[in-house]
């Protein structure tokens, strides 16, 4: 049985692939700051709920020792959680804002990833898998025909190139787990009626931008999934250090 351990899993994409793993077999585990949403979706989805803010350094800890004492280890790590940040104008930023959204989109990733590599090395096939974006793609976002190129939104998309040149660096260095990224694409989730994008300090599953721009995304919310799920049930010895949308391999520049 693989057991699967999910960041920012209370709803959204992070939910959504948690219940399609789950329907393929897996024993996942819904990791949530909120105790009452990470319950209420972790009992409808037939998962355990572990409490975990990826921002906190003793929770993150408490959430691997919680893992640890109750299934000993994991077989596939999700960093899913994410938030976005500003929209629009940078002019006005501030180093405040920029450490938050750092510190939930990659910092966090460094969190989790650190305290639960015991866990993974206990496992014959070990996968991590952070949730990036296009929105992080140099080429993407110079594109005019793509949709990533549309939006501002530079904390965001600073902190998802960071995360895929962290997958990387990651996967060079850590041989014996695969290590890649997924970007879910344009997709339509609840996350879209929004309408003060300043304080999202409770939007901690969010992964991609474009899920905020009027409920618009041309992909249903379990096509986002896609890559993520792919992923997760690669057969050994799949690559590592990639970054997949939906349709495959896709460029990191």
């Amino acid at each position: 049985m693989t057991i699967t351990f999910i960041t920012g899993a209370n709803k959204g994409l992070g939910r959504e692939t948690a219940r399609r793993l789950i329907e393929l077999g897996h024993t996942v585990l819904i990791g949530a700051r909120d105790p009452q949403r990470g319950t209420e979706a972790a009992a409808t989805l037939g998962a355990r709920f572990v409490q975990i803010d990826v921002t906190d350094d003793v929770s993150v800890a408490a959430a691997a020792a919680d893992v640890a004492e109750h299934e000993g280890t994991i077989d596939v790590l999700i960093n899913n959680a994410g938030i976005p940040g500003p929209i629009g104008d940078p002019s006005t930023l501030t180093g405040t804002e920029a450490l938050k959204i750092f510190d939930v989109n990659v910092i966090g990733a460094v969190r989790v990833t650190t305290a639960f590599l015991p866990l993974l090395r206990r496992s014959p096939d070990p996968v991590i898998i952070n949730v990036s974006s296009g929105m992080g793609s140099l080429a993407l976002t110079h594109d005019p025909s793509r949709p990533e190129s549309k939006v501002i939104a530079p904390l965001y998309t600073a902190s998802k190139a960071a995360l895929t040149m962290l997958t990387t660096q990651y996967a060079k260095a850590l041989t014996d787990i695969r290590i890649n990224a997924a970007d879910p694409g344009h997709t339509a989730t609840d996350l879209t009626d929004l309408t003060d994008l300043t304080d999202l300090t409770d939007l901690t599953d969010l992964t991609d931008l474009t899920d905020l721009t009027d409920h618009s995304g041309p992909q249903t919310i379990t096509e986002g999934t896609d890559a993520i799920v792919h992923l997760a049930t690669e057969k050994p010895g799949a690559p590592s250090g990639r970054l997949l949308n939906r349709h495959g391999e896709t460029t990191w520049s």
